[in-house]
């Protein structure tokens, strides 16, 4: 076999070492470059993209910390003005309740008032009523002389009448 003859193998070892070192020379002076540069530039790619989706990350983190505490805030807020709102219920409902107390004793008041000028016109009617019957009477008495009967009579009548004109008041 010839291929394995010294004088053979050794120069086909020559043959191999050289070409395998122009092949490696090519490579590396036309291949290597680009293929060395598609790797840097696809390794920077890929470092980008991780550090942009980390800053992506940490931003989202950062408004979803603003959001939390905007949240909690706003829940802060809406307590503190429903608070406030049943404060000034409160405080409304205390007030109409002093107006509608004050008004009451107001109306109270001014019935009792009118009461009392009705209770006092009454009266002056009942005097008048009497001092006018008084006058009848003395008229009546003056034009004859009475007797005891007549003076019974005469007070009995008085009364009734005065009882009758009182009842319609």
């Amino acid at each position: 076999m010839p291929q394995f003859d010294t004088h053979f193998f050794s120069s086909l070892i020559f043959w191999e070492i050289v070409s395998f070192a122009v092949l490696l020379f090519i490579l590396a002076k036309y291949a290597f470059p680009p293929i060395l540069e598609t790797l840097d530039a696809r390794e920077r790619k890929i470092r980008e993209s991780i550090e942009s989706a980390e800053r992506r990350s940490a931003e989202a983190e950062r408004r979803m910390a603003e959001y939390e505490a905007k949240m909690k805030a706003s829940a802060k807020e809406a307590e503190e003005m429903i608070a406030q709102a049943k404060v000034r219920a409160q405080q409304m409902k205390e007030e109409n309740e002093r107006q509608l107390s004050a008004d009451a004793e107001r109306i109270k008041a001014a019935a009792a008032r009118e009461i009392e000028q009705e209770r006092r016109k009454a009266l002056d009617d009942v005097r008048r009523y009497a001092g006018e019957l008084a006058l009848q009477v003395a008229g009546k008495v003056l034009e004859r002389s009475l007797t005891d009967a007549d003076h019974k009579r005469l007070a009995d009548e008085s009364l009734a009448a005065v009882a009758k004109d009182f009842g319609k008041s």
